[in-house]
């Protein structure tokens, strides 16, 4: 069976440097921070006193008071990206087959925050004054299920928790649907919202955030020997992909083409990576060979690049093993240095941060990267964003659980 192309023709992103996608692609080429002191409760008795929470955003302006209350955060970030991504794709609903549509839309944790009001409830009320929307707003599957009420898609409406590679294992899947034939349109990404109590004082309990509280831009600082965790940080993108025919056939503008897709398990670990990154290096071949070409063939990689010890040094040496000599002339960086960790949203968002690097031939920096680290001894494209011939980028992720997960894109050629 010959397999379909599979193109990108809408980005939405709502992020901690920008609640569009101009915004935000805007803010990572200027090198932009969007980590700030926590305010979405009282921080002050924990280790991690910083996130990157969306700036600006309400709630309100997007849903109406009655249902801003009904839905919860993560839920509406996916409708308010998936409503952006409608738009910049042109996508008219009513002149597509809706079944022949799908959504592919995932989360890492889901609300928590919910769990946490709900449960003060119980504590001071009693089990009568717990919310009847309380099981709508805490289960995963709901982003999917809005983002497929909202636009009308009548095709499978799905998601992958994969934990950090939730994003990535959602667009992935929905590329192969399309590939497969099974529908000639999805709206994938991943979404997320937890900042809260128990979101933040898990990760401080594991030792995984950095604690870099007096000079919260400076904390996300991947590959940088002076790294001490990440920075939480909470969002949504959700992007349209088409098969090829189907996109041309509408006059649609292609962004990029989705041309591979790896997805490995280490085997070993529910928070640590495996130490050779051999799970890694073997999503990011998969990735590249399914896109037909060779590894010498990639210009540019997005890196997983949390900004803690473990995970910089594990990337940095997967990259090596899946490149060999090819390593030293890739360009690397993560975008997290700015945006903070999204979690079950990442992958998604770095994703389009590749669509975009493609569409204008520049790629975003890694911040924050002043001192060197032996361990990590690639082109991180430190600082400062840089032009340059972008035809192949792929963009990692890896979850917790030993879940990694690669998309491979390339420049849209007829």
């Amino acid at each position: 069976m010959e397999r379909k192309r599979v193109v990108v023709t809408g980005i939405g992103v709502l992020s901690p440097v920008g609640l569009d996608t101009k915004s935000f692609w805007d803010s990572l080429l200027r090198g932009e921070s969007g980590v700030k002191p926590i305010t979405k409760f009282d921080a002050s008795a924990f280790d991690a006193k910083i996130a990157a929470e969306l700036k600006g955003y309400e709630p309100e302006k997007h849903f109406g008071s009655k249902d801003a209350r009904k839905i919860s955060s993560f839920v509406q970030y996916a409708v308010v990206a998936a409503r952006e991504m409608l738009q910049d794709s042109g996508i008219v609903m009513a002149n597509l087959d809706p079944t022949r549509v799908g959504v592919v839309v995932g989360c890492g944790i889901g609300c928590i925050r919910s769990a946490e009001e709900e449960y003060q409830k119980y504590i001071e009320k009693g089990p009568g004054r717990i919310s009847p929307f309380f099981i709508p707003k805490m289960i995963i599957n709901e982003a999917a299920g809005q983002v497929s009420i909202e636009t009308g898609a009548k095709g499978p409406a799905t998601c992958s928790v994969t934990a950090c590679a939730t994003g990535t294992t959602c667009i992935g899947d929905a590329y192969k649907m399309i590939q497969y034939g099974e529908i000639d349109v999805a709206f994938a990404g991943g979404t997320e919202a937890a900042i809260s109590i128990l979101g933040v004082g898990g990760f401080c309990a594991l030792k995984a955030l950095s604690t870099r509280n007096d000079a919260p831009e400076q904390a996300s600082r991947p590959f940088d020997k002076d790294r001490d965790g990440f920075v939480m940080g909470e969002g949504a993108c959700v992007v349209a992909l088409e098969e090829l025919g189907h996109a041309l056939k509408r006059g649609a503008r292609i962004l990029a083409e989705v041309v591979g897709f790896g997805q490995t398990s280490d085997a070993f670990h529910s928070t640590a990576p495996e130490a050779s990154g051999d799970g890694a290096a073997r999503a990011m071949i998969q990735a590249v060979k399914g896109a037909g070409a060779s590894l010498e063939d990639v210009d540019y990689i997005n890196a997983h690049g949390t900004s803690t010890h473990l995970n910089d040094k594990v990337e940095t040496l997967a990259i090596k093993t899946a490149f060999g000599d090819h390593a030293r002339k890739l360009c690397v960086s993560s975008t997290k240095s700015m945006t903070g960790h999204l979690l079950g949203a990442a992958g998604a968002v770095e994703f389009a941060a590749c669509v975009l690097a493609i569409r204008d031939q520049i790629v975003p920096p890694t911040i924050n990267y002043t001192t060197p680290d032996p361990d990590c001894d690639l082109d991180y494209v430190p600082n400062k964003a840089r032009k340059m011939e972008v035809d192949l980028a792929i963009s990692n992720s890896l979850g917790f659980g030993g879940h990694n997960a690669c998309l491979a894109v390339r420049k849209y050629k007829a």
